[in-house]
């Protein structure tokens, strides 16, 4: 019944909740850029390629610890690299 409760007081906070995976990528970006790795070159990692797709990689990158950690220079750059990769023309 708690469930229930819960659900009825947020029913749309499923589309906001962000998977084990994308939370296991964020926490390594943050660990391997700590240890002073490039943030494309971490995104490189076939531990992030093989869990997240460009667009996967992108959110993670909006999110506010991230930012933080690794820095809006940062951020901004690696976003221009998903965008080459994935062929967006960096809207």
């Amino acid at each position: 019944m708690l469930r229930l409760a819960s659900f009825l007081r947020l029913p749309m906070s499923f589309l906001f909740a962000r998977s084990a995976k994308e939370e296991r990528v964020a926490e390594y970006v943050i660990r391997e850029h700590h240890s002073g790795r490039n943030l494309e070159e971490i995104l490189k990692d076939h531990f992030v390629q093989n869990r997240l797709s460009p667009q996967q990689q992108a959110r993670c990158l909006e999110r506010q610890d991230v930012i933080e950690a690794v820095g809006r220079d940062d951020v901004d750059a690696a976003r221009g690299y998903l965008a080459r990769i994935s062929g967006d023309s960096g809207s």
